[in-house]
């Protein structure tokens, strides 16, 4: 599978994708979004882009530019203020993600994953529970509680674990994870949804080179497998790299 990485310029933030996407499905299809607060103040004005199967996107863009903003109006956490997101099934008819509410709305969340700087693990629970609670949207509230999953959840989740050489940490606390370790336990997490594309909110920002550089690698192999990336970052070398 094809994987393009690009950048724009640090100075006027917008998402970038490789034009020559050969015969790549359409994913996802953004046309002239915008987010506004306080009626006047424009975090994203007249964004627009397309996204693919197994593309890989990066996003450069000075501290408040509206990196994160974006991620979060794509998943649907925050809302657009105008403009069409447009998602492109498989099978059927595309449809404007913005107007979701509800089920609809979970749903397209579950389908549109999302990894944080902060990694937004539990740190009291154990890495796999952890990765586990990916499944969440599809496990009621009380068996989440006693950590009841599905037996077909747990052989997935410890399937992502040893892909991502966790597994050893499965029974471990996520408190005591260094943050490249908890940035794969994130990702795992993230994974267990079935996502088609994954949204990267500076996901190597709080890590040394080292770790950077693996969880880089492993982004560009998840958009080897088919998934759409899309990762927020600080530094253009990243991009180049």
């Amino acid at each position: 599978m094809n994987s393009s990485l690009a950048a724009v310029a640090e100075t006027d933030f917008q998402p970038f994708t490789d034009l020559d996407t050969g015969l790549q499905r359409k994913v996802l299809s953004v046309r002239n979004l915008t987010k506004a607060y306080h009626a006047q103040h424009k975090v994203l004005d007249g964004i627009s882009f397309d996204l693919h199967a197994g593309e890989m996107v990066g996003v450069i863009g000075r501290s408040g530019a509206g990196k994160s903003t974006l991620l979060h109006v794509l998943n649907g956490t925050h809302s657009a203020s105008g403009g069409e997101i447009l998602s492109y099934p498989e099978v059927g008819m595309p449809h404007d993600v913005s107007k979701l509410k509800g089920r609809s709305l979970n749903a397209w969340r579950s389908q549109c994953g999302m990894i944080f700087q902060d990694f937004c693990l539990v740190p009291r629970l154990d890495v796999l529970t952890n990765v586990l609670l990916g499944r969440l949207s599809q496990t009621s509230t009380l068996k989440s509680l006693f950590k009841i999953f599905p037996a077909a959840d747990r052989a997935r989740a410890i399937a992502l674990l040893e892909w991502m050489n966790m597994l050893p940490h499965a029974l471990q606390r996520a408190e005591n994870l260094s943050g490249g370790q908890m940035q794969r336990v994130a990702i795992c997490r993230a994974l267990m949804q079935n996502p088609g594309i994954l949204l990267a909110d500076e996901p190597v920002a709080s890590l040394d080179p080292k770790n950077t550089q693996r969880i880089m690698d492993v982004l560009r192999e998840i958009s080897e497998q088919g998934i759409s990336v899309m990762v927020n970052l600080h530094s253009v070398e990243l991009v180049k790299a």
